[in-house]
């Protein structure tokens, strides 16, 4: 997966990698719930031999978010709920507006749409404190996000769950707004790209670089050695074909709502393609939207404030 990269941005894809799968382990423990095989301790007065075989750790389904888990581009529905708040400019949320259209129409992410997405989103979040754009990412996701998970994506992390697997997350969109999608639905776990941040605060540097591509195979690696899980057990959803390194590096990729290059190679390899766009049936998860509407103004007012004071 790495042979076309350069050695530099193999070092950042590795980076941003390592980095996600931290932050998700310490969101784990910030819950308090288990991480990684558990291994039973020794029977009273057992020899160190007769120590029992810990119980392989569950498979992972992990799911893609953008125009897989829902429709369009998560940054960009974040960027027009900052927009609302007047914390984005109107020629900022019509950048990411072109590149959305461009998105649903060809469902294809371009590495100039990408970095535009990256370097508007980092300038907005440099200075700001990490606890105030979590409770904004909150609000905008119930607001915005919730009535656009795919029901049929939906019924495929719920057929995993029941089958006793874990279904993590792992996308470009950053990693406090995956891990708010995660906690509304339910799921395990999730890997997004992460900020780099100083005594809780922005500094509007990336760790390596966006969860993109190559990015997000290092990222389930190193996951998967954290949690002892066997990849090849695991399971992957995308709909693009900038995710055929997370997609090969697991024994049971799928390709959701396909762009063409990605149809072409799941049909020529045998992969399940499940295709949920003829339908444009979406699921409402999380909170109604008015009970979200009731706090922003309080949380916009006091980074508005904040902005106004620096």
């Amino acid at each position: 997966m790495w042979r076309y990269l350069r050695r530099d941005d193999r070092g950042r894809a590795a980076l941003a990698g390592e980095a996600s799968a931290a932050a998700a382990a310490e969101a784990l423990r910030g819950t308090g719930r288990p991480s990684g095989a558990y291994v039973p301790p020794l029977p009273a007065g057992a020899p160190p031999a007769r120590r029992p075989e810990p119980p392989a750790a569950p498979p992972i389904a992990f799911f893609d978010v953008d125009n897989t888990l829902m429709r369009g581009a998560s940054i960009y529905h974040f960027a027009r709920g900052l927009a609302s708040r007047d914390l984005f400019t109107t020629r900022d949320l019509l950048r990411f507006g072109w590149g959305q259209m461009r998105f649903r129409i060809s469902g294809t992410e371009q590495a100039q749409q990408i970095n535009a997405a990256r370097e508007a989103a980092l300038a907005f979040v440099a200075g700001h404190d990490v606890n105030d754009l979590v409770t904004l990412c909150e609000q905008i996701y119930d607001e915005s996000m919730a009535d656009r998970i795919w029901e049929g994506t939906h019924r495929l992390i719920h057929r995993h769950l029941r089958e006793g697997q874990r279904v993590w997350l792992v996308t470009a969109t950053p990693v406090e707004l995956a891990d708010i999608i995660k906690r509304r639905l339910g799921l395990d776990g999730a890997l997004g790209t992460v900020a780099e941040t100083v005594d809780g605060v922005y500094t509007g540097r990336l760790v390596g670089d966006l969860l993109h591509g190559p990015a997000k195979a290092a990222a389930i690696e190193a996951l998967a050695r954290h949690e002892g899980v066997d990849l090849s057990e695991c399971t992957a959803y995308s709909d693009s074909s900038n995710d055929l390194p997370l997609l090969n590096a697991v024994g049971h990729p799928n390709a959701v709502n396909p762009d063409t290059a990605l149809r072409d190679h799941a049909i020529e390899r045998g992969w399940p393609v499940h295709e949920f766009r003829r339908h444009r049936a979406a699921l409402r998860v999380g909170v109604p939207a008015a009970i979200a509407g009731a706090v922003a103004g309080g949380v916009a007012m006091s980074v508005l404030r904040r902005r106004a004071r620096r």
